[in-house]
């Protein structure tokens, strides 16, 4: 993907109570996909507009760490500076400078500036966390009025992604708003599954007669709850023929999220659990004691999970507190379910996932969640 960060910062004293703002857009599409801001205390308006950049390019990495990105900003100073042309004097601005170039790899980032007038979305918000810092809050996505008045200038609005913030008891804090919900179906039987075969991204079978019977059978049930506005699924042919059958039913669009994929696992594709001990015993051994290993040739649970965080991330900035059908497989979705319950990684071996079972875990905007419903399989009772 390609990211455009948008990123201001002010000081109201200079040095004053400071805050910055920071908003990432789709580069080909003008899209927002993320907006954060945050009061820093006491600083002064160069370290305010090194926060914000900072903050816009941790969020752009967070949501593809692959992406290439171009930071706007109005600062003349950390432009210049960014891109190497002119000598950092200060420390403090020699630590930020350090920060943000180590956010990504070299030559994935680019800076450009632009006046005040194009740099409004990211410096209302820092306005807005100056605001709610002066009343003693910190600044939430609801207090947002970046889209309240749409400038023919500026794209669509689109609601920010929810925010990473400290837990706070269920039950007690601010209003969040309604959280997105993601409704997770994992794809019908294949005729791997009732021979519990590992089947990842290298063995790829298509529904089985009863696989296709579960996907209808789940079309159903959720089209009579009615709740669901939009499908997402795995790139992966079961998956697709899972989502589509329920995209009929809905009569909605399915769109790919590549990160929802399966596992990767390697020499083990099409093998039996007994089958691979046999044959890689060892590596079996240690893929179940650490998340950090991989089957040989395949992909490891940590880097599984780093790629749906990513892909969980990009759906909820695309539909922000609505009801999203997510398609996938066993280990995304165990991932998920573990992530919101903060579960550590030998969790995903003491889940049981039905093929075309329902998940559902709820997302807020403070970056909590909540396990709603977890392998509901009472449609798929019958023959």
């Amino acid at each position: 993907m390609r990211f455009v960060v948008e990123a201001d910062g002010g000081s109201r004293g200079n040095p004053g109570p400071a805050a910055y703002g920071a908003v990432v857009r789709d580069a080909d599409s003008g899209e927002v996909v993320h907006e954060i801001a945050e009061a820093i205390g006491v600083a002064t308006n160069n370290v305010a507009e090194y926060r914000g950049v900072i903050a816009g390019l941790t969020a752009a990495r967070a949501l593809d760490p692959d992406a290439t990105v171009e930071v706007r900003a109005d600062s003349k100073l950390v432009v210049e500076q960014m891109s190497g042309r002119w000598k950092i004097k200060h420390a403090d601005m020699r630590d930020l400078a350090t920060k943000a170039r180590g956010i990504h790899p070299p030559g994935q980032v680019t800076y450009t500036w632009v006046p005040r007038e194009r740099n409004k979305h990211a410096d209302r918000l820092a306005n807005e966390a100056m605001d709610a810092a002066a009343k003693g809050r910190p600044w939430t996505p609801q207090d947002s009025t970046a889209f309240a008045t749409p400038r023919a200038a500026e794209p669509a609005a689109v609601e920010p992604i929810a925010t990473k913030a400290r837990p706070t008891a269920p039950g007690w804090g601010p209003d969040l708003g309604s959280p997105t919900t993601l409704v997770l179906l994992r794809h019908g039987e294949t005729v791997l599954t009732p021979q519990k075969r590992f089947s990842g991204t290298g063995a790829d079978p298509d529904l089985s007669e009863r696989g296709r019977w579960q996907a209808a059978r789940a079309a159903e049930v959720l089209a009579e709850r009615g709740t669901i506005e939009a499908i997402v699924s795995s790139p992966l042919g079961r998956c697709r023929q899972t989502a589509e059958a329920v995209a009929e039913r809905l009569g909605l669009k399915v769109r790919e999220e590549t990160g929802f994929r399966e596992t990767d696992f390697g020499a083990w594709e099409g093998l039996t659990f007994a089958e691979a001990r046999e044959q890689t015993p060892d590596a079996l051994d240690a893929w179940l004691t650490s998340a950090d290993a991989a089957p040989p040739g395949g992909e490891s649970f940590t880097e599984v999970a780093r790629r749906v965080e990513v892909a969980r991330d990009k759906t909820i900035a695309r539909h922000p507190g609505k009801t999203v059908l997510v398609v996938t497989h066993v280990t995304p979705i165990k991932t998920l379910v573990r992530i919101a319950l903060g579960a550590p990684a030998e969790s995903m071996f003491r889940m049981e996932l039905s093929a075309a079972a329902i998940s559902a875990v709820q997302w807020w905007s403070d970056g909590n969640a909540s396990l709603r419903v977890f392998n509901e399989t009472a449609h798929l009772r019958g023959t």
